[in-house]
């Protein structure tokens, strides 16, 4: 009898083919939308723990308190090179270097533009472009010596940000004083670190004043130290030295784990509330699909009573109706997750084109589009649940009399 009722409904809904395809749209819509934020939440949340990854799990940072992520240069409280030395002889530390930033003026065949600008110590080169996975893809890094030179983001070289490409070999002035580019870094895919310009703590002290200011500390442990172990017993020294207790501390010492769990925190709340918009579009959708049904019982009255009338009961009546309304759904599912891939994917490509950044990325698990295509058939079911329960209780007397 199931199959019976899944074959006469499959018959209504072709015989009522322009209905049941306007009835759709807000499913397919729905759908579409729950799948795009859903699949880009899930791939920006996969690169990013790559990206977690390819740090390691031997490396931490430490920031002036109420300063998470890219470092900010004037900052109310700041750290110095007097809190690097106090980490670096800390027991377990195996190395230790920090970054300083500015907002410098870059000028380069006569067009100005202004991008943030870091200077790292140079015997502390290695441990920043590990941290940061850079590679030097054209020219060579800068180390020891290399006054007046600087390495820069892959940018520069491959996104049009000034009308002629920048090679190595090239010359800058930032903020007035010349730099030649010794290096460009590899495509990294994040664009805050592709436009990143890089030179040696001595250039830029003497560029922007910064003194003894330092923005990020970035602190490898030993090989078999425990990180957290290490983290706290950098944490206590500096606490001592800087003269302050758990209430008001005025740093913040960033993990791994730790990083990853705020990114990943407040990439949850996103998608839950970008879901929350969109299954506005899926109560339009039920909507639609409920108001397809009732219509579809009073178009169908006389065919309910001949069907009763030969033996069909209640039960039977009821199930045609639902699989009926549970088929829109189903289909306007399996559209939605089409279309919304398809979307998905556009933008991922979008992303790496124009944007630069690999990091939005289009996912589909299985659970994803299983999840998706049963949400839209459970919604469809649901929707036709009263029409379908209101043809179930028609008279077959009354419905075979019924003009």
């Amino acid at each position: 009898m199931i199959q019976d009722s899944f074959n006469l409904a499959l018959k209504n809904l072709r015989k009522r083919r322009l209905r049941s395809w306007l009835t759709m749209v807000g499913i397919i819509i729905s759908v579409a939308i729950i799948f795009i934020l859903i699949s880009l939440s899930i791939g920006l949340q996969n690169a990013v723990t790559e990206q977690f990854e390819i740090l390691g799990g031997d490396k931490f940072f430490i920031q002036p308190k109420g300063q998470l992520g890219p470092p900010q240069a004037g900052a109310s409280v700041q750290l110095t090179k007097d809190d690097l030395k106090i980490v670096e002889r800390t027991s377990g530390v195996k190395e230790a270097t920090y970054i300083t930033i500015g907002n410098g003026e870059i000028e380069f065949n006569k067009e100005k533009r202004f991008f943030i600008v870091a200077g790292i110590p140079p015997d502390g080169m290695k441990l920043y472009t590990s941290s940061g996975s850079l590679e030097v893809e054209e020219g060579k890094n800068i180390g020891k010596g290399d006054i007046g030179k600087i390495v820069i983001g892959n940018h520069y070289k491959t996104k049009n940000i000034f009308s002629k490409p920048v090679k190595a070999g090239d010359k800058f002035l930032i903020n007035g004083k010349e730099f030649e580019v010794q290096g460009i870094f590899a495509l990294i895919g994040n664009p805050d670190d592709d436009r990143n310009i890089i030179m040696l703590s001595d250039d830029f002290e003497e560029l922007f004043g910064s003194g003894d200011r330092v923005d990020t500390i970035v602190v490898q442990i030993n090989d078999g130290e425990n990180i957290n172990d290490i983290a706290n017993s950098v944490e206590r020294k500096l606490q001592r030295f800087r003269n302050v207790d758990d209430k008001t501390q005025d740093f913040t010492i960033l993990t791994p784990e730790e990083l990853l769990a705020t990114f990943q925190t407040v990439l949850s709340v996103i998608t839950l509330f970008l879901f929350g918009v969109a299954a506005i579009s899926l109560i339009v959708g039920a909507i639609n699909i409920t108001n397809t049904m009732y219509t579809s019982v009073l178009e169908r009255y006389k065919e309910i009573g001949i069907m009763k009338a030969i033996g069909a009961q209640n039960k039977d009546i009821l199930s045609i109706f639902l699989i009926e309304s549970g088929l829109l759904g189903l289909v306007g599912g399996v559209m939605g997750v089409i279309f919304g891939f398809g979307v998905s994917k556009l933008i991922e490509y979008i992303a790496v084109q124009q944007l630069g950044t690999k990091l939005l990325q289009a996912a589909a698990p299985l659970y994803l589009i299983i999840g998706c295509l049963a949400f839209a058939f459970l919604t469809g079911a649901i929707s036709g649940l009263w029409p379908a329960w209101n043809a179930s209780k028609v008279s077959a007397v009354d419905a075979i009399r019924y003009e």
